[in-house]
C-alpha cells in the first residue's frame, strides 16, 4: 500500500509541475513581439513608417496569421497570411530578414523569428514583387526583446 501511495504522490507532483509550467508560458502563445524600426519598412501590401511596432500571431491555433500593430496595440496596420520558415538554430532574440531594394525604396520585411523558435514566418508578397525580392541583398537583423532602442534599432543598412 505505502508502494501505491509513493507512486501516487509522485505522479501529482508531476503532474502539478507540468501544469504550472504551461501555466507559466501561456502569454508565450502568441508570441507578442515589440520591434522598432529606425526606417521606413515595407510590408505585404504598405509600407510602415519608421517606429515601434508589436508583432503576434492572430490566433496561437494558427501559426500562419500575423498581425501588426502600433506599440501600445491601439492600431492594428496589418493581418498577413504567412507560410512556415524553418533557420537551423534558435537564438534567445527576435530575428527579422530584411531584403534591400535599393536607393530610395525601403527594405521589405522577409521573415519573422520568435525568440528560441527554429520555425518562423515568412511574409507572402505578389508573385512579381517575390521574384524582385528574391534577386535583392538580404540581411538578418536581430533584435533585443521586448524593445529595440533607438540606438539599436534595426533599419535599412544597418
Amino acid at each position: 500500500m505505502k508502494i501505491n501511495n509513493r507512486y501516487i504522490a509522485v505522479g501529482l507532483i508531476i503532474a502539478f509541475s507540468l501544469f504550472f509550467g504551461l501555466a507559466a508560458h501561456a502569454d508565450e502563445s502568441d508570441e507578442a513581439t515589440t520591434i522598432t524600426f529606425s526606417q521606413p519598412i515595407q510590408i505585404p501590401g504598405q509600407v510602415l513608417p519608421a517606429g515601434t511596432y508589436l508583432f503576434k500571431l492572430e490566433n496561437p491555433d494558427d501559426l500562419n496569421v500575423v498581425q501588426i500593430f502600433n506599440a501600445d496595440r491601439t492600431v492594428l496596420y496589418a493581418t498577413l497570411q504567412t507560410i512556415p520558415t524553418d533557420r537551423p538554430e534558435p537564438t534567445g532574440h527576435t530575428v527579422v530578414t530584411l531584403a534591400e531594394q535599393g536607393t530610395g525604396q525601403p527594405d521589405a520585411l522577409m521573415t519573422w523569428f520568435y525568440p528560441g523558435r527554429e520555425t518562423g514566418n515568412e511574409f507572402l508578397y505578389p508573385k512579381q514583387k517575390e521574384k524582385e525580392l528574391g534577386q535583392d541583398k538580404q540581411q538578418t537583423a536581430v533584435a533585443n526583446r521586448p524593445t529595440v532602442s533607438n540606438s539599436d534599432a534595426i533599419g535599412g543598412g544597418n
